[in-house]
């Protein structure tokens, strides 16, 4: 996390707010994070400020529902809530700094990242089943939303960023469209209800990216970006590439990328396949 611009305010609560790190939230800039240190220790802290001024019943849920999360759990793989504070028309979320960044920065910086590496990865991300044992999605995972203890292969991976996260008990659907375009599920593309198996296509995205260094499917609007999906018959990795990876590695990229929600791999198996000791223990279904 690095930030470089002067932040507009200079202190909330019991924090100094030092800089800016990273754009505006893209999703109608309701938030904006900045690096900060507590005044009672200097420790360096994330704060998520988030407008409350003309925020859609939504997106309020949303805030509730990431407070309330991030509150009740503590998990290495879940970034850590360490206090909440209400100022100048904003919650303010005080969160565990990362000193290694997000993952899109990790990605840019080393290029494509070696297997045994994002399998470990992989692993980390399993934590999702966090989530599951609370009946939350996040519907926003991208490798923005994924930080870093540190700038290493051996940082320890943090989901972050649950601004469109929700409760959703088993069995129900939600039909509301939001995510980031690349990482968004084809079923919220074309306007239908979803569940959590949203989460796993954009896990799948996430895990193609780190073995190509690129997501694998691209489009200048929703309709291109979906006939691009639809007509992809095997995903596009190079052949050098394809060569290298292990059949396993590719049969659950395959799997998780799978139009049909109903045909994706389910985060149980996802889950089981990433907690063992060679990680890809997947067989074709």
């Amino acid at each position: 996390m690095e930030g470089r611009r002067e932040p507009p305010i200079a202190a909330v609560g019991g924090y100094d707010v030092l800089a800016r790190l990273g754009p505006a939230d893209a999703c109608g800039r309701i938030s904006t994070v900045y690096r900060g240190a507590r005044r009672s220790d200097g420790r360096n802290v994330a704060l998520k400020q988030v407008c409350l001024s003309g925020l859609s019943a939504n997106l309020k849920d949303s805030l509730d529902c990431e407070i309330r999360f991030l509150a009740s759990v503590r998990h290495p793989n879940i970034i850590r809530l360490l206090d909440v504070v209400q100022a100048d028309g904003s919650t303010f979320l005080v969160l565990e700094f990362c000193e290694g960044g997000d993952l899109a920065a990790y990605i840019k910086r080393n290029g494509r990242v070696q297997e045994h590496v994002v399998r470990k990865f992989m692993r980390q991300l399993a934590g999702l089943k966090v989530l599951r044992t609370h009946h939350i999605i996040h519907r926003d995972l991208k490798p923005e939303n994924i930080l870093l203890s540190t700038p290493t292969a051996d940082a320890v991976l943090k989901i972050a960023d649950f601004g469109l996260s929700r409760f959703l008990p088993p069995g129900e659907y939600v039909e509301m469209v939001c995510g980031s375009p690349f990482y968004m599920a084809p079923e919220v593309m074309l306007f239908q209800k979803y569940d959590d198996k949203v989460d796993m296509w954009s896990i799948g995205v996430i895990f193609f990216e780190l073995l190509n260094g690129y997501p694998p499917f691209h489009g200048r609007s929703y309709v291109e970006l979906l006939q691009n999906i639809k007509k992809c018959t095997s995903l596009p990795f190079s052949e050098l590439l394809l060569r290298s990876l292990h059949p396993d590695t590719v049969n659950m990229c395959a799997r998780l990328l799978c139009v049909d929600p109903e045909e994706r791999l389910p985060f149980d198996e996802f889950y089981r396949a990433s907690s063992s000791q060679d990680c890809m223990s997947l067989h074709n279904a």
